[in-house]
């Protein structure tokens, strides 16, 4: 099947992926019109339920809210080396089972992994300096949590997960 993305032109000159149709593997690629796509907008793969894997281009910055959000076939996603931003929601109710947030990474905001229950394995690294409320609420299956020490992780980032321990770096 086809790839189908459309884009949106930025004020920095860069593109944002705003919708897409197609096949259940998407590869977003890194330039469109000969500049860099940065963005993933909100929703965009929201309720792909048939959705198994995505490559996303180290070009990407942020991942809007709810874009992942109901894509309960997915399993893993190589997020870009050069991700700054995943907001709220951004993978809820996915099949992830594991993820590496990237270096550039600075923090998790609330909600981003909302409800995965398949979720199992988080490795999130030095840059990451906190990590909000409900972050990772309701992923009952996540049992290895590899932090650096320095993270500051609110009391309720992991609400909903009993069978968490922190494995610091």
């Amino acid at each position: 099947m086809e790839q189908n993305f459309i884009f949106k032109l930025l004020d920095d000159d860069t593109y944002c992926v705003t919708s897409y149709e197609g096949d259940a593997n998407p590869v977003i690629p890194d330039s469109y019109m000969g500049a860099p796509i940065t963005i993933i907008a909100d929703g965009v793969f929201k309720g792909r339920v048939e959705l198994s894997s995505v490559s996303i281009p180290d070009t990407v910055t942020d991942i809007g809210g709810f874009v992942f959000d109901g894509c309960y076939s997915l399993k893993s996603v190589r997020l870009p080396d050069n991700l700054q931003n995943m907001w709220q929601y951004a993978f809820a109710r996915s099949g992830i089972e594991q993820i590496s947030i990237p270096d550039s990474v600075r923090n998790i905001v609330p909600f981003t992994f909302f409800r995965c229950p398949r979720l199992r394995r988080v490795e999130i690294p030095e840059s990451v300096t906190e990590i909000y409320a409900n972050a990772f609420k309701d992923c009952p299956n996540l049992t290895e949590v590899i932090l650096p020490r320095g993270c500051k992780v609110h009391e309720l980032a992991f609400d909903g997960c009993p069978k968490v321990p922190y494995i610091y770096i």
